[in-house]
């Protein structure tokens, strides 16, 4: 369990590093390779409205540090359980601009309630299993 942590928590990091320059430019294979986050996944994003991407004069899609936040926030928001619904929601909202504020913050207080009571579950659950290795003789550190 601990090395399936290690990766997740070293994938964070390289999203965390690999944010582009501003004005710089990202092609889908770049995008995908720094987030972490499927060619097919933003595609996906794309056509159901979770991004809106820029095209360069061959057609081939550009991605930007705006767009690279974006997907690196939904990809965050997705590793909590947010349904997509949920997401496009949200996404909707920040396109209705600035008055709409008031009911984002409201999603993610109510989804970060959510999150906190999903992770006091998972703790409930992970002391049943070390109590149980224990019970076997096993190593309960981490």
């Amino acid at each position: 369990m601990t090395a399936i942590v290690d990766v997740a928590l070293d994938r964070l990091r390289k999203q965390d590093a690999a944010v582009p320059e501003s004005g710089a430019a990202l092609t889908i294979a770049e995008m995908a390779e720094r987030t972490g986050v499927s060619v097919h996944t933003l595609r996906y994003y794309e056509r159901i409205g979770l991004l809106t991407v820029a095209r360069g004069a061959a057609g081939h899609r550009v991605y930007g540090a705006d767009d690279f936040a974006r997907v690196v926030f939904l990809n965050r928001l997705r590793m909590t359980g947010m349904p997509i619904r949920e997401l496009r929601r949200y996404v909707a909202l920040v396109g209705e601009g600035e008055q709409t504020v008031p009911e984002r913050l409201a999603m993610l207080i109510a989804h970060r309630e959510a999150v906190r009571a999903q992770l006091a579950e998972l703790q409930f659950a992970l002391a049943t299993v070390e109590f149980k290795i224990a019970a076997y003789g096993g190593d309960c550190a981490p």
